[in-house]
């Protein structure tokens, strides 16, 4: 099964990387963006018996830094 996790800043934390790519963006003569946020996707092969709460705990302690960061789990 794969699991997909999607790891994002957190309203009101500084994106560099996002400013990064507007500027890019801007550079290139695409108008109409008006900010940029950039973010990460996991995927995971799991096993079908892994559950919820063990990715859950998963995002917790490895895959986001939750002070900074929120993550949304899908599974497919």
């Amino acid at each position: 099964m794969k699991i997909r996790v999607f790891v994002t800043l957190k309203n009101g934390v500084l994106d560099p990387q996002g400013k990064a790519i507007h500027h890019a963006l801007e550079g290139l003569g695409f108008d109409g963006v008006s900010d940029v946020r950039a973010g990460r996707l996991i995927e995971l092969d799991v096993d079908e018996n892994v559950r919820d709460e063990d990715v859950q705990d998963m995002c917790k302690k490895l895959l986001a830094n939750t002070v900074i960061e929120n993550f949304e789990i899908e599974r497919n």
